[in-house]
């Protein structure tokens, strides 16, 4: 399968993930929300946070601890993932991930790893 075929692939990943997924970039801008995405940060602003700074949704201590995660991403290839804090109220731990294009740094995202056990039925079609 030709490479730029995959696209068309690893988006429907993203957009089938339950859990929410803003992909930024070097800018902090953010460039992509999944519909989980959309739905989750609804209450700010949904789809049109697309194209706006990351950087705006933070108070100023987060702001400083995204740039310094950022600036350790570039700093070497083997930086790649940190996480960031535990949501209680949902049960989740949140990462940020480095987006890499042979290596070379092209922006970040933040990764949602829900703790609570899954409810629905197995095999349930």
């Amino acid at each position: 399968m030709a490479e730029e075929n995959l696209s068309t692939y690893f988006k429907s990943i993203l957009e089938q993930d339950r859990a929410a997924v803003v992909i930024c970039n070097l800018q902090h801008e953010i460039i992509y929300m999944n519909p989980a995405a959309v739905t989750n940060y609804a209450k700010w602003g949904g789809y049109s946070l697309i194209g706006k700074s990351l950087l705006d949704c933070h108070n100023p201590e987060s702001v400083e601890n995204i740039k310094k995660v950022v600036e350790w991403f570039a700093a070497d290839e083997s930086h790649n993932i940190v996480y960031t804090f535990h949501n209680e109220k949902q049960n989740k731990d949140v990462y940020m991930v480095a987006l890499r294009d042979n290596g070379r740094l092209i922006g970040y995202y933040e990764k949602h790893e829900y703790r609570n056990l899954e409810t629905m039925k197995r095999y349930d079609i």
